[in-house]
């Protein structure tokens, strides 16, 4: 891989993550080499390397994997003259100026904020079943006014929308109230500064800075766990903002009470407000969340065709993470636009190869069998085996459906495994229950609980 290619997808990074994002945490990283499938960068401190491989390294291999496939990792290391201090200094986004969610309220105790990424808002959210509750619970802080719920506490998988919403606040709340003090970092981010300020002696401005704030916002928390001083300060910060009514917005990969080395007296403080989790997307979900991104990138890629049933089999297909969901799109549209080709089911296949393969679902036929006969109360010798009456042959027919959507075997295999029926056999059978869950609502909850059950 050149520098000039290099160079080319720093340009496709720039349109995905916006111009703050590009210019704070993208623009820095120099590529040093490609060996061994590891593509190295330098980048000007750890913690920028640290925060960029959380936040944008799936995005950055998706992009290296459509000019170099045999990238498998990206890495980052600090240069040289990062410092004497090893890397500490604050990068570009840690630099004491004024955000975009801050205000000139309180202008003499500003607190340094990150950047909040342009394409995270309302609008681009998209809602389902799984994250409605979450959605509605942030929609009402974003109004600015007094909530009944203080802190109000988002917790969930990766890539499920955490850090969506907290901008999305942020940006509604820039809009609607832009007198309030918001400040939005990572929990990172507050211990880095909390570091900073006790190595500078400034313990004092960093009290008075983050106790003068109307908002505060606080990402990925779960990572000042086993922090004792840093825990500390964050908990006399909380109790300060409480105090005085000031909201609260806190996130992380679990709920409060399951977050290990967390001291009990934060997660009693954090439990006080409203928890609310953001649910594994289901396959509507995913599937509204690609037609969205998808109706976007035909605006940009004008001309570029996409053929039917694609949406449907990567929402199938990839259903981990909304990240690598969106990140496989990305590549999809990127690729088929270079190419020149229409975007179809076989080009999808090649061009995502290492996607599938890595969202691979390891579940057995005989799993599936398992939970369908558990679900339905029957047992598996008669699901499996000859009788026709509808008490077996409707938890057949969704167990065959099952196996074809969630395992890679072939129809005469799954045949084989179901009392040794013919391919055609269950190629009806799935033919009947892919009809039958747009028609019967009861079949699609009980596809929805299954296909959750097996993937949980």
């Amino acid at each position: 891989m050149t520098q000039e290619q290099w160079g080319q997808l720093k340009q496709e990074l720039l349109s995905t993550v916006g111009t703050h994002n590009f210019n704070n945490w993208i623009e820095p990283l120099e590529l040093v080499e490609v060996r061994d499938g590891v593509a190295t960068f330098t980048v000007p401190t750890s913690f920028q390397g640290n925060y960029v491989s959380r936040n944008f390294g799936d995005l950055i291999l998706f992009q290296l994997n459509t000019v170099a496939p045999d990238v498998r990792r990206v890495h980052f290391r600090a240069s040289a003259n990062a410092g004497a201090n090893g890397g500490a200094q604050q990068p570009a986004a840690a630099r004491p100026e004024r955000a975009p969610a801050q205000a000139s309220a309180h202008a003499d105790a500003q607190v340094p904020a990150a950047p909040l990424d342009e394409r995270f808002t309302f609008d681009t959210f998209v809602v389902g079943k799984p994250n409605e509750l979450a959605h509605a619970a942030a929609r009402r802080v974003s109004e600015g006014g007094p909530v009944t719920f203080n802190p109000l506490f988002l917790y969930g998988g990766v890539g499920l929308g955490k850090t969506h919403l907290m901008h999305a606040i942020a940006w509604e709340l820039q809009a609607r109230r832009p007198e309030l003090n918001v400040v939005y970092l990572s929990a990172e981010q507050f211990m880095y500064r909390f570091v900073q300020a006790l190595r500078d002696r400034r313990m004092m401005d960093f009290k008075q800075m983050f106790r003068s704030v109307d908002v505060l916002m606080v990402d990925d928390v779960q990572f000042i766990a086993g922090k004792d001083s840093t825990q500390e300060e964050f908990f006399h910060t909380f109790n300060a903002l409480v105090d005085q009514n000031r909201q609260i917005i806190i996130s992380a990969d679990r709920a409060p009470g399951e977050i290990a080395q967390l001291e009990d007296r934060i997660k009693s403080r954090l439990q006080c407000g409203l928890v609310v989790d953001l649910h594994p997307t289901d396959y509507e979900l995913r599937l509204g969340i690609l037609q969205s991104k998808a109706e976007r990138y035909r605006n940009d890629y004008p001309g570029l065709q996409m053929a039917n049933g694609v949406l449907e089999f990567l929402a199938h297909r990839i259903s981990t993470n909304v990240r690598v969901l969106e990140g496989a799109l990305t590549r999809l549209f990127a690729f088929a636009s270079l190419v020149g080709h229409e975007i179809t089911l076989e080009l999808a296949q090649d061009c995502l190869a290492d996607i599938l393969r890595a969202s691979e679902r390891k579940i057995s036929i005989e799993e599936i069998q398992r939970r369908v006969a558990e679900h339905y109360n029957i047992r598996i010798s008669d699901m499996i085996g000859p009788k026709r009456v509808r008490n077996f042959a409707r938890p057949r027919q969704v167990a065959m459906y099952l196996c074809k959507q969630m395992t890679s075997r072939s129809l005469p295999e799954i045949g084989r495994r179901f009392g040794g029926r013919d391919h055609t056999t269950v190629m009806h059978g799935v033919r009947r229950i892919d009809d039958l869950r747009q028609q019967d609502a009861q079949i699609a909850e009980d596809l929805e609980l299954l296909r959750r059950t097996l993937e949980g």
